[in-house]
């Protein structure tokens, strides 16, 4: 268990400086108390506190990079259970698995291109997870090096061989693989491998309370960069592991559950593969590795890990200017949307597909959807007429004639009062446009 606020308090200097970012020591104990503070934070700490406030001032969940470079993989450092507390940081990095056995520079150039952009935002698959299954410490190295000569995203060396893991990690170190598994059987010399290298370490137990001591044994020899599995892999007990060590981590403060977790995909299907790792990534693995490795199967989990790992109290927004769509003209018609990402991605894919050149005008509604902005107040007559007013658009077409949204048909006669445009309402679904347009506007 960690100390309480009242704890650190009586370690603080009493100040209320202001300095750390609280108004008070007695806000800022709290907050680190609750892992949402840091004790570097409060520049007047003695050295004595700093010492006996060690274990209060880390954060539950202890960062591990892998990786090196502009493409690292960071791990942990959460704060939370629940996401609309306040954020998830860092999301659950996605490790396609290549055997040693397979042609390797042919999956890595594969790996290479599983990267998407979709509603604005670009896409990537994080990590290769290379599996010695060959059984040959020569060929994992030879595997290991051709992984390193084919990509510069971070990987995982998969054996609990000490030997074969040796060979593979002594030729790319300076990449900083993750090191695949210390268990109870070669948990010393695995420990031993990670610190002569300086690589993040696997912890594989066989359930928790195995896991619990292992991560134990292995702390007490000096390192502490790990990521922990459970052993488990049947799905809904990998998903009871992963809530309880994030439970244990973040509301006990149990020091040996204070690191990142990984998962393994067991599902032949690639669709059920798909779910499977949807529902670790949901709660609560920092890595998930899987065998899928086509765009069709992983844009959909990808997808999700973008929605999941956003901050809950700020929606995904589009910058509220005008966007030409196709070779516009004066005589181009103008589209009235909101600027909630998913929604002018969804118009906007929609008016190109009309091959109808247009313009479209995303109101600045802070980021909420067409009703949900009207319902709050933010998308109304005036709002229209002041994007209108910014984007000038009285200066890029020769008519006055608004498209808006069929939902928000109520609008007409208000937005028509404060722009002095002409209101044609579109149709109540974006997929609706392409007829919309080809009937009104197609020449």
């Amino acid at each position: 268990m960690g100390l309480t606020g009242l704890d650190i308090f009586k370690q603080l200097p009493k100040t209320n400086t202001g300095d750390c970012g609280f108004p008070t020591c007695l806000a800022f104990a709290m907050a680190m108390a609750a892992g949402k503070a840091s004790l570097d934070k409060c520049p007047h700490v003695t050295e004595e506190a700093k010492e006996t406030l060690g274990a209060a001032a880390a954060p539950p969940i202890k960062l591990v990079k892998v990786g090196t470079g502009d493409t690292v993989v960071e791990l942990g450092d959460e704060t939370e259970l629940f996401r609309h507390d306040k954020r998830f940081y860092h999301p659950t990095a996605i490790a396609v698995a290549i055997k040693d056995t397979e042609d390797v520079a042919a999956k890595v150039a594969n790996f290479n291109e599983l990267e998407f952009d979709r509603v604005g935002l670009h896409y990537v698959t994080d990590m290769v997870a290379l599996t010695n299954a060959s059984g040959d410490a020569a060929k994992f190295k030879a595997a290991a090096e051709a992984v390193v000569a084919g990509t510069k995203k971070p990987f995982i060396l998969i054996s609990e061989d000490v030997a074969a893991l040796e060979a593979a990690a002594s030729a790319v170190a300076d990449s900083k693989p993750l090191l695949y598994a210390a268990t109870n059987d070669n948990y010393e010399a695995m420990t031993a491998l990670a610190q002569k290298y300086s690589c993040p370490l696997a912890v594989k137990g066989n359930g928790l309370a195995d896991l619990s001591e292992l991560v134990e044994k292995i702390t007490k020899l000096g390192y502490k960069d790990l990521v922990l599995d459970s052993g488990n892999r049947e799905t809904s007990q990998v998903l009871a592991d992963l809530t309880q060590i994030r439970r244990s981590a973040i509301r006990k403060r149990f020091r040996p559950f204070g690191y990142p977790t990984m998962a393994f995909t067991t599902k032949e299907d690639a669709m059920e593969e798909i779910v499977q790792a949807g529902v670790y990534l949901s709660k609560y693995a920092g890595i998930v590795v899987l065998k899928a490795d086509k765009k069709e199967n992983l844009l959909p989990l990808e997808s999700w890990r973008q929605n999941l790992f956003t901050d809950p109290q700020k929606p995904i927004q589009v910058e509220p200017k005008a966007v030409a769509i196709g070779d516009v003209t004066p005589d181009s018609p103008v589209y009235i949307t909101t600027n909630f990402s998913l929604t002018y991605y969804i118009v906007e894919g929609e008016v190109e597909g009309s091959k109808v050149p247009s313009y479209i005008v995303p109101v600045n509604t802070d980021g909420i959807s067409v009703l949900t902005a009207w319902a709050a107040g933010k998308l109304t007559g005036e709002s229209i007429a002041k994007a209108l007013q910014i984007n000038d658009m009285e200066s890029k077409v020769n008519h006055k004639t608004l498209v808006l949204p069929g939902y928000v048909a109520v609008l007409s006669g208000s937005t028509e009062e404060a722009t002095g445009w002409n209101i044609k309402v579109g149709p109540r679904e974006a997929s609706g446009i392409t007829k919309f347009a080809k009937e009104n506007f197609a020449k």
